[in-house]
């Protein structure tokens, strides 16, 4: 099979979900199949994770924006390649395309009520793609792909999609998120070394923005109620936010206490996060929505107790003895923040819990699913 891989966005600096996604997927792809041939197309970027291989051709194509590398170029350059199968693992595909299609469809939150607060343009404008450009491409997929069991299912009942059409595959985790050794130190795929110092005040930790499905504003709700009934009152550290869009959460909320308590860095490589997930305390995931919820999992692998949300994958995804709150009840958050500080019994037994929950997921698993899926479509496709 000569196989193409839409991954447009694995070479930014910055990445998010779906770039770690589909570049585990490839990594996996390119060390246990050496008899397809693949060819991987992204955007040129600093970056460079992928690199070629006997029968791994990376492909750089730039385009000015995001639907024009999709809808133009992307198409363009796989005829150019004979590619006889594209697989597009970001939610959206080329609308003109005559090569067969694979999509992974991760969610379908832009078909759901919009939140009129989000003034984010980068997640306006991609939320407005999404539904210019997923109905057109549906019918054309030959599989549409999706990471939960929760997922599938919603997305069979609002699209009406045929169940022989759809298939779930679980995302995994890098082997890196795992227990810390006793000088504090993780490795990184062998090649880089994280390093965080295990101190007395392990803080809580929250990796929340402002898209509303991340649940912030009570997350943060929750955390002041949890620092009026601790004793510890640990600190909170969050990534990746606006210190503005924080002001106007404490202000509206006259939550001025927890202004002294919140850690912020900026963004956090994804090599750095074992170090931080094990000096935690406990991880806060308190989403309202997930496809899937790969954090869940890195700060389960790492031993960390995890608090996350009774609703949509995140069951599914953290297993039956998973701490699940109502994530539309602060004090839920805050009554759990405070049981895993003061219940020594109940913290271990939640470490033990993670770390065997995560064992089941991997991204080998992922990339095995998924060559399977390749070659049942190129059967169907060649008959």
């Amino acid at each position: 099979m000569r196989i193409g891989i839409e991954a447009q966005r694995i070479f930014r600096s910055n990445k998010h979900g779906m770039d770690y996604v589909v570049l585990q997927e490839i990594l996996q792809l390119q060390q246990i199949d050496h008899e397809n041939e693949y060819f991987v197309f992204v955007k040129p970027g600093p970056d460079r994770c992928v690199t070629s291989s006997d029968n791994v051709h990376v492909v750089e194509l730039n385009m000015p924006s995001y639907p024009l590398w999709e809808q133009v170029a992307l198409p363009r350059a796989a005829r150019k390649a004979g590619v006889e199968l594209l697989h597009c693992t970001s939610n959206t595909a080329p609308i003109w395309c005559d090569i067969p299609l694979v999509l992974t469809l991760h969610d379908i939150i832009f078909l759901e009520p919009r939140d009129k607060q989000n003034k984010s343009l980068y997640q306006n404008m991609g939320w407005l793609y999404r539904r210019l450009v997923v109905p057109r491409i549906l019918h054309k997929c030959r599989r549409i792909i999706t990471v939960s069991n929760f997922e599938k299912d919603n997305i069979i009942k609002k699209l009406g999609i045929a169940k022989e059409r759809m298939a779930m595959i679980y995302n995994g985790y890098n082997e890196w998120f795992r227990p810390l050794n006793q000088k504090g130190q993780v490795h990184d795929s062998g090649k880089n070394q994280a390093t965080c110092p295990i101190d007395s005040e392990r803080p809580i930790f929250f990796l929340g923005n402002t898209d509303p499905k991340k649940n912030t504003e009570r997350t943060l709700v929750a955390y002041s109620k949890y620092l009026v009934r601790s004793e510890v009152k640990r600190p909170l550290l969050m990534a990746d936010l606006d210190k503005e869009y924080l002001n106007g959460i404490i202000s509206r909320n006259h939550i001025e206490n927890i202004r002294e308590k919140i850690v912020m860095p900026g963004y956090i490589k994804n090599k750095d996060l074992p170090a931080i997930y094990n000096n935690a305390f406990a991880f806060l995931y308190t989403s309202l929505r997930e496809s899937f919820g790969i954090p869940l999992l890195e700060a389960m692998a790492c031993g960390t107790p995890v608090i996350t949300s009774n609703t949509s994958s995140m069951p599914e995804v953290g297993g039956e003895k998973a701490i699940l709150i109502n994530p539309e009840n602060a004090d839920e958050i805050a009554d759990m923040l405070i049981r895993l500080e003061t219940d020594e019994t109940f913290y271990q037994q939640q470490k033990e819990w993670g770390l065997e929950r995560a064992s089941l997921f991997s991204w080998r698993n992922t990339a095995q699913a998924l060559l399977q899926l390749y070659e049942d479509v190129f059967s169907e496709i060649v008959k």
